[in-house]
């Protein structure tokens, strides 16, 4: 900066020193402007990946930091915590016939300390019972084929084991339904699951056990997966996601599907139509398909529905990153949409009102005409670089909702449509959890296994089967069969 002595000095030096140094200025508040304009880009571009989190975005909450995050899309309901009143209890009953009855008798008298050894009792009416494990063991069950001569010829005819055993001595279909269900329904490491098994049961189980035992498991399912498509194939409103993992160290991707009673998904080595349409659950489906919005789903015949969970996270991010008031506004909007949707379920409706439809429907085209103007006024993203000005995030999420406007409000004309996508992000979750604790597959066919297992785990346990009874019966050779809508 010049100091008043040197603006005095080329000022005495004529009208050619003072242009001169003007125009020195300029170019170098020329050449500022252009450095700020390259510093606020990159500033840009550094902060922007640090904002979005699980609550604000489209990510798992695995990527989220450690700094507590304060924004939630749930509101206080002014109720304590805990459980409500009329919520059904799981507290344990007492049965009519306990296996053992223990009467505990006291040794002597409180009040003068003499001896009640002698004195004969009576049992009090008050009982306790505790529920416990029996000593946890092995059952051995011996197998010896039986020969038989033919009365007519004497050949001799030689009994078969049971399949799925080995020669000598092997676990059989509880045992191998229990490390099953360790390693695939909980996600417990090969090693760890045979060291539960060995401390709760004795024998040592090797992971080629558990190996053998899944790689059987997955065979005899194979004969489900015709039913899960069919049970989709039919029902009224499927939930559609998808998610990544990595097998033999390359990026695959798992397509899901599912229902409130079924849940197909496998694993296949692209992410589009053509991994959907080679699985085959979602081209034969005829309802509404519930989903976020993926090109690949829009190709199908079936009637889409946009998973408001998405869009509500994504209108807590719009502002965070720029005053957008129209954002703020139609997160009240759809909540309170779905309150009002809430309280008609809870009144046996099966839609909202059609004037109260109509009214929220003008209400959200008006929401999404004042957003269309003030993102119109917004200023562009510095980029640093000439050409086209890059969108902002909340842009891009305004032109989905103007062009999807009626998937979006799908939920208030029917109940039967979810407001969120949620019930396929759940069934996704656990494929997250085995990339997190073990990082991936080594083989392709453990990736189609798992995939295989834990569908129909998943399914067995929706319909209130015993998940481990439900392996059991997959090593007994009669699998349990999912039961699909008709």
């Amino acid at each position: 900066m010049l100091t008043h002595e040197e603006i005095r000095v080329v000022y005495d030096q004529g009208p050619e020193a003072v242009i001169a140094l003007v125009e020195r200025l300029y170019a170098l508040m020329d050449q500022q402007q252009a450095q700020i304009a390259e510093l606020r880009a990159r500033v840009h571009a550094l902060e922007d990946p640090l904002a979005p989190h699980s609550r604000n975005r489209s990510k798992p909450p695995s990527s989220d930091s450690f700094t507590k995050q304060t924004h939630s899309l749930r509101q206080p309901s002014g109720r304590k915590t805990g459980g409500q009143p009329g919520q059904p209890g799981t507290t344990l009953q007492q049965v009519a016939g306990p296996a053992q009855t223990r009467l505990p008798e006291p040794a002597q008298c409180v009040a003068c300390g003499a001896s009640l050894a002698e004195v004969a009792g009576q049992p009090d009416p008050e009982r306790w019972h505790v529920f416990d494990l029996p000593p946890l063991k092995l059952e051995v069950i011996e197998h010896r084929v039986v020969l038989k001569a033919g009365a007519a010829c004497g050949h001799r005819n030689r009994g078969t084991f049971p399949a799925g055993g080995a020669c000598g001595a092997s676990y059989g279909a509880g045992g191998k339904g229990v490390l099953t269900y360790l390693n695939q329904a909980h996600l417990v490491p090969a090693e760890r699951s045979g060291q539960i098994v060995t401390d709760l049961l004795g024998p040592p189980v090797s992971e080629g056990t558990l190996a053998a035992a899944i790689d059987l498991c997955a065979a005899d399912l194979a004969e489900t997966a015709p039913c899960l498509k069919q049970g989709l194939a039919r029902a009224e409103v499927a939930h559609i996601d998808e998610t990544g993992m990595s097998v033999e160290g390359k990026r695959m991707w798992r397509p899901s599907a599912s229902t409130p009673q079924l849940t197909h998904y496998a694993c296949h080595d692209h992410r589009g139509a053509t991994a959907t349409k080679a699985i085959g659950s979602l081209p034969a489906f005829g309802g509404r398909a519930l989903h976020d919005g993926f090109s690949s789903y829009w190709q199908y015949d079936c009637a889409p529905g946009r998973c408001n969970a998405h869009h509500l996270r994504e209108l807590i991010f719009a502002p965070a990153q720029g005053q957008r008031t129209w954002a703020g506004q139609m997160q009240a909007l759809l909540v309170e949409i779905k309150r009002a949707g809430d309280i008609a379920k809870a009144q046996a409706q099966t839609a909202l009102a059609p004037t109260q439809r109509a009214d929220d429907e003008q209400r959200d085209r008006a929401l999404l005409q004042a957003g269309v103007e003030e993102e119109h006024h917004a200023p562009s993203l510095p980029s640093g670089q000439r050409g086209r000005k890059k969108q902002h995030t909340s842009k891009h999420l305004l032109d989905r909702r103007v062009q999807y406007q009626a998937e979006t409000l799908a939920f208030m004309k029917d109940f039967a449509v979810p407001f969120d996508n949620n019930l396929a992000e759940r069934d996704l979750r656990m494929m997250k959890v085995k990339q997190k604790v073990s990082g991936g597959f080594r083989t392709t066919p453990g990736a189609h296994a798992f995939c295989r297992i834990r569908r129909y785990i998943a399914t067995m346990k929706k319909q209130g089967h015993n998940a481990i009874a439900a392996l059991k019966s997959v090593f007994l050779g009669t699998p349990l069969v999912p039961e699909v809508p008709r």
